[in-house]
């Protein structure tokens, strides 16, 4: 179920990549009319700038929950048979990247649209 939990964490995590932080570094390195095409082209990227904060919190929650599920006890056992051992241990070292991407991705997606503005 956890693998469900990080799969999930970062397709949250990736809507806040779309809807806010690519807009806003197109905007910030003067491809203004590069943006202008994207939304004529995909208007829906409007809408999921207007409730951004909502996309923020459910994404946030996704990967809080993404975090606990992993850390749980029964998430850190594996079998002793070697063959299921070794896809255990492979299955966890590719949903801790999945995780750390989904969480790399919310925390630069969270600078963009939050820290810097308020800074400029």
């Amino acid at each position: 179920m956890s693998k469900a939990w990080a799969g999930i964490a970062l397709l949250g995590s990736s809507a806040t990549l779309v809807c806010c932080v690519i807009p806003a570094l197109l905007v910030a390195l003067g491809f203004g009319a590069t943006l202008a095409g994207a939304i004529s082209a995909f208007p829906q990227l409007t809408l999921l700038s207007e409730y951004k904060s909502v996309i923020f919190v459910v994404a946030g929650l996704l990967i809080a929950t993404a975090i606990w599920s992993r850390s749980r006890p029964e998430a850190q056992s594996c079998p002793s048979d070697p063959a299921l051992a070794l896809a255990c241990m492979r299955s966890k070292r590719i949903m801790r990247i999945v995780l750390f991407t989904a969480l790399t991705i919310y925390t630069i997606s969270i600078v963009f649209v939050y820290v810097i503005p308020t800074i400029l």
